[in-house]
């Protein structure tokens, strides 16, 4: 078996080069590790790593290295050797975001770009690189939780499947009273509101979120004015924001790169002359080491959001118009085939429904079954037990009329017997003889009429009992000699005529339950805030959020402070800025 390291000097020498170096390239999710010739220009390297990973939105990512205990940006237009690159193999470069756009959900195209995105934001968010409020942060728990484990379904999530740790900064931990029961509690609840979004959504809807945190996109660097005053210089697409040390979150001045006319710098010292009516110029050293490494750094971050500013309000060029389309084609696949899937998922929905309300029948049906049955039998019994009562209780006068008639007919023979017959009482004897047959007669009608009562009685439940078992067998799915104990379906069994009156109907109910949805997420959000406020702990806040509690009280939003610096006019920022 041939050495790893033999085989990388036979492909160094079939390159036929003497600076061929071993490269590794560190990304969010993995490696990449490959053989590369120093050529003039290190764009070549970052093209590589783009074509294995299949990115073609290049343009927003940079190759980062540490030297000299810092960070630094290759230089795609130098070689690696004249840059400063620890040559050491395998040289090792983490593949970043370099430059933001403005709107994430019109300007990353491509699902890699955005997969890219979201997981380096997820990563800082976590890492407290960039600040995201308490109750924002579970917010975008969940859509990461959506974006790894698709629609929530609570016999599969069963309570402590999630790990908190690595879903929300660990400052939280000291900042609430909560346990990691309630937080899972609290990112389960808005879990469950994503119902239908496929991995691609979640994500992009995370970025959307992630955008409006006010650290999002901001490379910031110490930097002290001409007074001798630190400050903080971040850097961010729409422009250049000053900031006070110690608060990243509001800027005090905001230079959009459309009014900023030259940028250069002279070893340590940074110069920007602003447009307007007094040519006038920003100064500032840089605060990070002596040099003007750091200064050039700041100056092509400066070059590269100024150029990707200009480039969104112009015409696309061909390249970007190309994939537009392609994008545009795929969306399109994309979302006919989401419709099929939500379509199976609809039909599949109600023939479940359908199955259950089956089964909730057939229960129904076999209970009724079963009480009309129990019931039948308890009325034949009572109707019986009443009828043998009253023969009983009628047939007991009669017994005793009975012994009184033969008592009396013995004692009637007596007299006969000795030749002292009398008339009256012979006479007497006689009639009561006939009212016995009487009344004898009439109660073997009586007793007859039970019978025939007690015939009709039976009749009646075995009429009922036929009735039950044709209903039983008109009911659907079920055989009519028998009634099952269980029920099983299958996709052939079950079929369903659905016009196109109805299809429109269904899927109108679909989106008032999108939109109630939204709504429900809403107030899922408002009652979690309210819940959080009442569970924070005061004293153990940090400095980035104090200000931003303060700024939450005051009405104070990124967007609300951007607007409000952009209004003013160059000459105001200017005198703003010299005061710092």
């Amino acid at each position: 078996m041939t050495c790893p390291a033999v085989e990388k000097k036979k492909m160094k020498s079939a390159l036929g080069h003497r600076h061929v170096y071993t490269v590794c390239v560190k990304t969010e999710e993995g490696e990449l590790e490959f053989l590369y010739r120093d050529t003039p220009h290190a764009m070549n390297c970052l093209q590589y790593v783009s074509l294995i990973l299949g990115l073609r939105e290049i343009w927003y990512f940079g190759l980062q290295y540490n030297v000299d205990n810092r960070v630094a940006w290759l230089n795609l237009a130098r070689t690696l050797r004249s840059q400063g690159v620890p040559l050491k193999e395998p040289i090792t470069f983490r593949l970043m975001i370099k430059f933001y756009p403005e709107n994430v959900e019109q300007e990353l195209l491509e699902d890699i770009t955005q997969h890219l995105f979201f997981l380096q934001l997820k990563r800082m968010i976590l890492e407290e690189e960039i600040y995201c409020p308490p109750d924002v942060s579970v917010l975008l728990a969940s859509y990461a939780v959506h974006a790894e484990y698709g629609d929530y379904d609570p016999d599969v999530q069963k309570p402590g499947f999630l790990a908190v740790t690595s879903l929300l900064p660990k400052r939280f931990i000291n900042l609430y009273i909560m346990t990691t029961a309630m937080w899972e509690e609290k990112i389960t609840a808005c879990y469950a509101q994503h119902r239908g979004k496929s991995r691609e959504e979640a994500e992009m809807e995370y970025l959307k979120i992630a955008q409006d945190l006010d650290m999002y996109g901001v490379d910031y660097f110490l930097i002290r004015n001409m007074k001798g005053h630190d400050l903080l210089l971040g850097l961010h697409a729409l422009g250049l924001h000053i900031y006070k040390p110690g608060n990243k979150l509001t800027p005090e001045v905001t230079f959009i790169w459309s009014e900023i006319h030259r940028m250069s710098f002279e070893w340590n010292m940074f110069l920007i002359k602003v447009l307007g009516k007094k040519s006038n110029l920003v100064k500032f050293k840089s605060s990070e080491g002596k040099g003007c490494k750091i200064t050039s750094m700041i100056l092509s971050l400066c070059m590269g959001n100024h150029e990707l500013f200009m480039r969104r309000r112009n015409p696309d060029s061909m390249e970007m118009q190309e994939i537009k389309i392609q994008v545009a084609m795929q969306r399109s696949r994309k979302e006919e085939a989401k419709q099929r899937l939500q379509k199976e998922r609809q039909l599949r929905e109600a023939a479940e429904r359908a199955r259950d309300e089956m089964e909730m029948s057939l229960i129904q049906l076999q209970n009724d079954v079963h009480m009309s049955n129990v019931l039948l039998l308890c009325l034949g019994q009572d109707l019986l037990a009443e009828k043998a009562k009253t023969t009983e209780h009628n047939a007991k006068p009669l017994a005793q009329k009975a012994i009184k008639a033969e008592t009396e007919k013995q004692h009637n023979e007596v007299p006969a017997i000795c030749g002292q017959e009398d008339p009256e009482k012979m006479l007497e004897a006689e009639m009561v003889a006939l009212k016995m047959d009487e009344e004898s007669e009439k109660w073997d009608m009586e007793d007859e009429q039970l019978k025939q009562e007690l015939q009709e009685a039976s009749d009646a439940e075995r009429e009922e009992k036929h009735n039950l078992l044709e209903i039983t067998s008109k009911s659907p799915g079920l055989p009519s000699d028998s009634v099952p104990r269980e029920l099983s379906f299958s996709r052939e069994d079950l079929c369903f005529d659905f016009k196109d009156t109805d299809m429109k109907s269904f899927f109108t109910v679909t989106e008032k339950k999108k939109v109630a949805k939204k709504k429900n997420l809403h107030e899922v959000l408002k009652e979690m805030k309210t819940e959080m406020e009442l569970l924070r702990l005061k004293g153990h806040e940090t400095p980035l959020d104090c200000i931003y509690f303060q700024n939450k009280a005051l009405g104070i939003t990124k967007h609300s402070t951007l607007m409000m610096l952009t209004l003013q006019s160059s000459e105001s920022k200017l005198a703003h800025y010299e005061t710092l």
